[in-house]
């Protein structure tokens, strides 16, 4: 493999001495990740909340902006793929299983469980329910996508440097980026990235076996996921294989398709007229108290910030932690667009897409426990969605629908990190080698496995949530470097 980079065999090893401690001491590995996860999240709470919410003023700026003009590559470049595929696939590269997994848990969690600020299983915790779901999967969790893709599209498209993290920091760093400062921040990226999509390959295992429990009477339990797992992986591996513009478009399509089955079925079968109260009033709520989330840090009442920790703040680290893989595939996908075309396409639709998705699944879980015929709130997060249809007619066939969907995501996010990994760890190429990707494939899927044998999902999200400190900075420094090129053009531009 001539075209591989050192940073593969330097990540490999990375990878195998991390996986490695989660299975010679499982029970240590996650106390210590959980020590250090809760420092930072009580620590630096306050720099998450400020970074997000700056990432999400300079997309609203940009789109704005006369900047909004350039276009991400050269001037005669146009689209390589229909604004339905694009939308398609950076949709299902950024949410995907998440979707499917929280649509009905976290909106039902926040009215049932535990809420935010109000009383469990009031009209304040339904309305402050949907309000803070539409936060955390909304304008927020794009703008960070969303300013990663920019960054790696303008400088791999419009000024030609290899698609890699540590490319878009010339302007700050010169050629530093061509030695050890840019391996080891690329080294840094691919690692996030296989964690990140490992820990997501093992959650949606459990949650098809749970669907295929709940459906066929399948076992939960190892095997089952191990079998899932491995059947999956055959199949992402062959659309891997295939390349980006025929198995991850046809798959992103298919998602679209399966998800907007699923969501019809809901509106329809489900409390049709609240969802649609719900879906303009939530949008509402949450538009007038955008900038009061924006900077919470409840300083005052522990109870308050205890929530954050774990809702908030975990969604602001998890994105980040994800924005490697999902903001190098977006922006490979994203060649001709201009930036006004680019940041509305990645930042507003999508907000709005699972706006309506949190508000269809989330009324029809909280009415179900409402209604008291079935006690959703003390179900598996992975069950919930399940056991929300079984009130529903037809269940059945959503249920199917549900769990092709499901199978659909998981393909299309371990094929999308194959493909960016083997864009990592092969010099940026635009076309990373089939046995390249072929070998992430495995890894990823690997660990996957022997993590759910051990029980070392959990730590391995602990991991992904410390990570997203120093990406952090990583990705402030990607932005300014951004803004420092972009002023540089405009001035050329202007210039007479």
């Amino acid at each position: 493999m001539r075209k591989v980079s050192i940073t593969f065999y330097i990540t490999l090893a990375a990878v195998i001495i991390a996986v490695g401690y989660g299975v010679i001491a499982p029970d240590h590995f996650e106390n210590v990740t959980s020590i250090i996860k809760d420092f930072i999240s009580n620590s630096f709470g306050w720099y998450y909340l400020l970074t997000v919410s700056i990432l999400f003023f300079i997309s609203v700026f940009l789109i704005f902006s006369p900047i909004g003009r350039i276009r991400l590559g050269k001037d005669k470049d146009r689209p390589q793929f229909s604004m339905l595929s694009w939308l398609a696939m950076l949709f299902s590269a950024g949410m995907g299983i998440g979707l499917v997994f929280y649509g009905a848990a976290e909106p039902l969690s926040h009215y049932a469980v535990d809420p935010a600020t109000t009383a469990p299983e009031t009209k304040a915790a339904y309305k402050e329910a949907m309000r803070e779901t539409f936060f955390h999967w909304g304008f927020h969790a794009w703008a960070i996508y969303g300013m990663t893709a920019l960054v790696l599209a303008y400088f791999q498209f419009r000024k030609g440097q290899p698609g890699l993290i540590s490319a878009t920091l010339r302007p700050i760093f010169g050629d530093r980026v061509d030695g050890k400062l840019g391996t080891v921040i690329d080294i840094f990226s691919i690692f996030a990235t296989v964690f990140g999509v490992a820990t997501s390959l093992g959650f949606g295992a459990v949650q098809i076996n749970a669907g295929l429990n709940y459906l066929f009477g399948v076992p939960i339990g190892f095997w089952s996921q191990f079998v899932i797992i491995a059947i999956v992986t055959v199949l992402f591996l062959i659309s891997a294989w295939s390349g980006l513009g025929k198995g991850i478009k046809i798959l992103s399509n298919t998602n679209m398709v399966l998800a907007l089955a699923l969501l019809i079925f809901v509106i329809a079968l489900g409390p049709t007229l609240l969802i649609f109260n719900m879906f303009t009033d939530s949008i509402g709520g949450y538009l007038e108290h955008l900038i009061r989330m924006s900077f919470r840090t409840a300083p005052l009442t522990p109870e308050n910030r205890s929530w954050l920790n774990d809702w908030t703040l975990f969604y602001w680290s998890w994105w980040i932690a994800w924005s490697p893989f999902v903001g190098m595939f977006i922006a490979r996908v994203s060649k001709g667009r201009t930036i006004r075309e680019f940041m509305i396409g990645v930042l507003v639709v999508p907000t709005v897409l699972s706006a309506i998705w949190f508000a269809a699944f989330g009324t029809t879980a909280i009415e179900t426990q409402r209604e008291g015929i079935i006690d959703l709130a003390s179900t598996a997060a992975e069950l919930t969605i399940f056991e929300m249809f079984s009130d529903l007619p037809w269940s059945f066939v959503i249920s199917v629908i549900a769990v092709l969907l499901i199978i659909s995501f998981f393909i299309t996010s371990a094929d999308s990190a194959t493909f960016v990994l083997g864009m990592q760890s092969s010099h940026g190429s635009l076309t990373p080698p089939n046995n390249l990707k072929i070998i992430w494939g495995v890894i990823q899927s690997s660990i996957a496995i022997i993590l759910l044998y051990v029980g070392g999902l959990n730590a391995l999200q602990n991991v992904i949530i410390i990570a997203a400190l120093p990406f952090s900075i990583i990705l402030i420094m990607m932005v300014t470097s951004l803004l420092k090129s972009l002023k540089e053009e405009r001035k050329r531009i202007h210039r007479p």
